[in-house]
C-alpha cells in the first residue's frame, strides 16, 4: 500500500513537471510573453535615444522620423521633441535679426548754433592793443580782436586821440580796402599810425602818455559805441604834426605797407 502511494505521488509530480514544461515552451513561441516586452522595452529606449542624437546635432527630422516609425508608440514623442529643437532655431534668428536692428541705429547729428546778426566792432566788443614799432621806424601797430559772440564789421579807420590833442589825424587815402574788415569772433583786425616824419619835417613834436581809439559806424559820419583806451609805453610815444592812420586792414601786412 505504501508502495503504491509512493508511486502514485511520482507520477503526479512528473504530470506536473511536463505540463510546466509545455506551458514554458508555448509562453516562448507567444509575442505577448514577459520576455518579448523586455525586448519592446529595450527596442523603444535605443530608438529614442539614435533620434534625440539626429535631431540635436543636424536639426533634421525627416530620418527621425524614419526610425520611430519602426519603434513604439513611445519613440513617436521624440518626434515632437525634434520639433521644438527647430522652434529653438527661430527663435535664434529673431533674437539676431533684433540685435542686429538695433546695431544699426544712430543719433542725428546736432545742428551748429548760430551765431546771429553781425554788428558794428566797438570798444565793447573787442580788445584794442597799441604796440610801437622799430620796422617801419616811428609807426605804432593797433591791434583789435573780436571779443564778443557775434561777427563785427571794422569801417574805415580808426579815429585816435592822444593826450591833449585838439583834433584826430588824418588817414591815407590810398591805403583803403576793397572791401569792410570783417572780424568773426577771436579774429584780429589791423591799423598802423604814424607817429612822426623820419626826417624831422613835422616839426619839434612832443611825448604822448595815453591814447584814446574811437570807431566809426557804417556812415562814417560820427563814433559809434565805447572807445578803447590801450596802454602805451610807460616812457609814452614821440609824436608830432605828420601823425596820420591808415584804414583798417584784415592783414596785419596791409597795415604796415603804409
Amino acid at each position: 500500500m505504501t508502495a503504491l502511494r509512493t508511486s502514485r505521488t511520482r507520477l503526479a509530480a512528473a504530470a506536473a513537471t511536463a505540463v510546466l514544461a509545455a506551458l514554458s515552451l508555448t509562453a516562448c513561441n507567444d509575442g505577448t510573453g514577459a520576455h518579448d516586452e523586455g525586448a519592446a522595452t529595450t527596442t523603444s529606449t535605443s530608438t529614442a535615444t539614435g533620434t534625440a542624437s539626429p535631431g540635436a546635432d543636424s536639426g533634421s527630422t525627416g530620418s527621425t522620423g524614419t526610425t520611430t516609425s519602426q519603434g513604439s508608440t513611445g519613440a513617436s514623442g521624440s518626434t515632437g521633441a525634434s520639433g521644438s529643437t527647430g522652434s529653438t532655431g527661430s527663435t535664434n534668428s529673431g533674437s539676431t535679426t533684433g540685435g542686429s536692428q538695433q546695431t544699426g541705429r544712430t543719433s542725428a547729428p546736432k545742428a551748429p548754433a548760430s551765431s546771429g546778426r553781425t554788428v558794428t566792432c566797438e570798444g565793447s566788443n573787442t580788445k584794442t592793443v597799441a604796440a610801437p614799432l622799430n620796422r617801419p621806424v616811428n609807426h605804432m601797430l593797433l591791434t583789435v580782436t573780436n571779443t564778443g559772440s557775434k561777427t563785427c564789421f571794422l569801417y574805415g579807420y580808426p579815429s585816435v586821440q592822444f593826450t591833449d590833442a585838439q583834433s584826430e589825424p588824418p588817414v591815407i587815402d590810398e591805403s583803403q580796402p576793397q572791401a569792410v574788415v570783417t572780424l568773426e569772433p577771436g579774429q584780429s583786425g589791423y591799423a598802423a599810425v604814424s607817429l612822426s616824419a623820419a626826417d624831422g619835417s613835422g616839426g619839434k613834436g612832443r611825448t604822448a602818455n595815453s591814447l584814446t581809439v574811437y570807431f566809426y559806424g557804417r556812415s562814417l559820419s560820427g563814433n559809434v559805441g565805447a572807445a578803447a583806451h590801450p596802454a602805451l609805453p610807460a616812457k609814452g610815444v614821440h609824436i608830432d604834426d605828420s601823425i596820420k592812420v591808415t584804414y583798417w586792414q584784415q592783414s596785419m601786412d596791409d597795415a604796415l605797407t603804409w
